[in-house]
């Protein structure tokens, strides 16, 4: 008896325990403000915003730096990017690598694909400024 009564209280247990679940990609995107300038280095600085379908929303800071044939000055305001790869909020943050080449006056535009080891982050802004070259680099995010 005390052994069914044990098992019965054993099989209860199991059944009330979360079953665990395969986490999947998660879908988030970037808005965001940059500001830069480039003259064989560049660099560029804003803040932004990630969101995600599962109502995360973080705060964040974007640097760029790197270097090149480039030179220029722009700003990107109501850019935005898609995230792809990522399995946690956490994979989102951190140092991209990135290549683009561009050419602007007046009215800026671009479109860049940058990656962090499996996550990906396509980025598409407009604004203002001027800018020609080719150049290479990193983009950071950090939580403010």
């Amino acid at each position: 008896m005390k052994s069914t009564m044990a098992m019965l209280v054993l099989l209860a247990a199991t059944g009330l325990a979360p079953s665990a679940q395969a986490a999947g990609n998660i879908d988030c995107e970037l808005r965001y403000n940059l500001s830069g300038w480039s003259l064989f280095y560049k660099t560029a600085s804003g803040t932004g915003t990630i969101t995600c379908e599962n109502g995360t929303s973080i705060p964040v800071s974007i640097s760029a730096k790197g270097g090149g044939l480039t030179a220029g000055r722009t700003t990107i305001t109501d850019g935005h990017g898609r995230f792809s790869g990522a399995y946690s909020t956490n994979d989102l943050l951190g140092t991209y690598a990135a290549a683009e080449a561009h050419a602007s006056a007046s009215r800026a535009s671009g479109a860049q694909v940058m990656t962090k080891g499996d996550v990906s982050l396509a980025l598409a802004g407009t604004g203002h400024g001027w800018s020609l070259g080719i150049g290479f680099g990193n983009f950071v995010i950090e939580r403010r």
